[in-house]
């Protein structure tokens, strides 16, 4: 879908923002490119709409050099979400988010559906918006209505720029949490630009960790976590990276390989199902939230005890087995 070769930006003839980078973007995958400010993580994802020209090499979209592409119809094909999301303020909800189908000629009618779509997509009444500005909405509502604008031609790819970096935690992680079902409904080919370790690990099927504009790692997010291929990688991810590549699993990844304990009647516990992930259940029990967790299965029947102790036997076996990559892991 997107083919990075040898790509270079240099600024003013002698800054290098991106130095000869090169990797691959399959159909449907969600691609973090993460790092530092300053990496060159935005200059990579401005080159792919050409917001950014190319020094040197080339980007392959679809098969085609988007050096050579209609800048104009380029962009219009492709989402574009930005941190501050960039709605027009003169411009009722409505009009923003179809003021590229409006461009596109599509009829009153076809805009009127897609609009309803989108919002019940993102989970915002159509009506209830519709006229409203974006000055009466919350932060995470313009956000929300940035995703749903980006969507609305149906482009085939989706660039985000740090989408949710200006949000408060509690809102960001709960939009993290609705995209993600959202591209499980779309599936967009995504380049997702972010300087935070755990969003990109939660968020992305890849990660591309770059450092003074080059590639330092390109890999699954448990490949990058527990084998990093280079000092910098080590260092950017922190000491606690096995333990952040626990949010890539479920309760359930830890059942296909280890026996739980029989649940204590004399000890406290909270109950959970097989799709919790282990670093939530982890971050319970160290906050001593309870002295055991619970599993269900999906008849509400318990399982059995989930302890530190197996969690910490689960995590044994992943760095033996050299992290047991799982590109469908979120």
């Amino acid at each position: 879908m997107i083919e990075f070769r040898n790509v270079r930006k240099t600024y003013d003839g002698n800054v290098q923002a991106v130095r000869d980078v090169t990797f691959d973007v399959d159909d449907g995958e969600f691609v973090v490119l993460l790092g530092p400010s300053g990496c060159g993580k935005t200059s990579l994802l401005r080159m792919v709409n050409q917001l950014e020209t190319i020094t040197d090499g080339d980007i392959i979209l679809n098969g085609k050099s988007v050096k050579q592409s209609n800048k104009i119809e380029m962009r219009r094909e492709m989402g574009y979400v930005i941190q501050s999301n960039g709605l027009f303020p003169n411009m009722t909800i409505e009009e923003n988010v179809m003021i590229v189908p409006g461009l596109l000629g599509w009829d009153r009618t076809k805009q009127r559906n897609r609009y309803h779509y989108l919002m019940e997509l993102i989970g915002l009444h159509p009506d209830e918006y519709r006229k409203r500005y974006p000055h009466e909405l919350s932060g995470g509502q313009q956000q929300r209505i940035g995703v749903a604008r980006a969507l609305a031609a149906d482009p085939p790819v989706m660039l985000m720029d740090e989408p949710f970096g200006a949000l408060d935690p509690i809102i960001r992680t709960r939009l993290q949490e609705e995209f993600l079902q959202i591209q499980k409904e779309v599936k967009k080919t995504i380049l997702f630009v972010s300087h935070d370790v755990d969003e990109a690990v939660k968020m992305g099927d890849k990660i591309a960790l770059m450092r003074d504009g080059k590639l330092m790692q390109y890999d699954h997010p448990t490949e990058v976590l527990l084998r990093p291929r280079h000092e910098f990688v080590s260092e950017f991810l922190g000491q606690d990276r096995v333990l952040k590549s626990m949010s890539l699993y479920t309760v359930n990844d830890l059942l296909q390989r280890i026996e739980l304990h029989p649940v204590s009647e004399t000890k406290s516990y909270q109950e959970v199902d097989g799709d919790m992930s282990l670093r939530v259940s982890m971050s319970i029990l160290l906050n001593q939230e309870a002295e055991q967790i619970v599993v269900k299965d999906k008849s509400g029947n318990h399982e059995g005890a989930l302890t530190l102790d197996l969690i910490e036997q689960f995590i044994h076996k992943q760095v033996e087995e050299n992290g047991g990559v799982k590109g469908d892991a979120k």
